[in-house]
């Protein structure tokens, strides 16, 4: 037994030793953007486009992303004269870590210092992704007057909270994330260094990407993030209703596949439900995307037509 277990140990710790190694191989880099102190810790915080475009898009990526995760689309937006701003939430990507719980109160609060410190004037467009959509309800609800739109990524919404399906998809998340910021904070990960951009992403924001996926810091920060959805949906909740006159954009991944499956259905009514409220809304279902294709250069066009939507309809 002894044996096996000493096996066992060496073959983990040459796992762990060529993750390292691999992740090494890749060169230094140095991530972009600049950091912003909001009272003595900094977020990261990356703007493309022209300066003095409006309104500016901001960006909130999903559970364990970052702004790297907006890269392509920044890049797409640029191309149209649109300028964005993407950022790393604390403890995740490249940003110090704040102070617990990680719920939709400390993450708007983050982003209204931030924004203020950036100097880019509103009123914004905001973009969220996946869980973000929490965040992104809550700070539109709370300030309508610094808001022209909103477009939802594959998002989760305050409505999907209200269903006991999706709560417990979102629950059975949590134990799997669990484990990965174990994996991460032990290294297990390394190995998979090459494997971290399932988005689609430009070099620069390919790195980053890469460099969290294996990060025990990140994947730690971002569980403690996720842990607490439930508390953050009902303070999305709270802040209140969108007004219906705000332009909502939601895009979903891959079509109305999987109607026959009822937690599916009513994920994807949650999903549906900004739009139907909004007398500008827009629905897109983006065929042959995935949850995290739907970001990067083979399908991010569907979110930049959510964009300029919204954008549209704001004027």
């Amino acid at each position: 037994m002894r044996r096996i277990l000493a096996g066992l140990a060496l073959l983990v710790a040459a796992w762990i030793g060529a993750g390292f190694a691999m992740v090494a191989s890749a060169g230094d880099f140095r991530p972009a953007g600049v950091f912003h102190d909001i009272g003595g810790r900094r977020l990261r915080l990356v703007c493309e486009g022209p300066k003095g475009a409006s309104p500016v898009v901001w960006t909130e990526g999903g559970a364990f992303g970052l702004a790297a995760d907006f890269a392509a689309i920044q890049q797409k937006l640029a191309a149209r004269g649109v300028r964005s701003c993407a950022y790393d939430r604390a403890g995740q990507g490249f940003s110090d870590p704040g102070p617990a719980p990680r719920d939709s109160n400390a993450i708007v609060g983050d982003l209204e210092k931030l924004m203020a410190a950036s100097g880019e004037a509103g009123p914004y467009v905001l973009v969220g992704h996946s869980m973000a959509g929490l965040y992104v309800h809550h700070f539109a609800a709370k300030h309508p007057d610094q808001v022209a739109g909103v477009v939802l990524a594959d998002a989760a919404t305050p409505e999907m909270s209200r269903s006991r399906r999706s709560r417990g998809f979102l629950d059975s998340l949590g134990g799997t994330f669990r484990w990965v910021a174990i994996a991460n904070s032990l290294g297990l990960a390394k190995p998979l260094y090459f494997n971290g951009d399932r988005i689609g992403l430009p070099p620069q924001g390919q790195k980053e990407k890469r460099r969290a996926y294996v990060s025990g810091a990140h994947a730690r920060n971002s569980y403690a993030e996720f842990k607490v959805w439930e508390q953050s949906a009902a303070q999305a909740q709270a802040a209140g209703r969108l007004d219906p006159a705000l332009p909502v954009a939601v895009i979903v991944a891959g079509g109305n596949r999987r109607l026959d499956d009822p937690s599916y259905a009513e994920r994807l009514a949650g999903r549906q439900a900004p739009a139907k409220a909004s007398r500008a809304g827009l629905y897109w279902a983006e065929p042959g995307a995935s949850h995290t294709t739907l970001l990067g250069f083979s399908h991010g066009d569907a979110v930049v037509k959510g964009v300029m939507h919204v954008i549209a309809a704001a004027k």
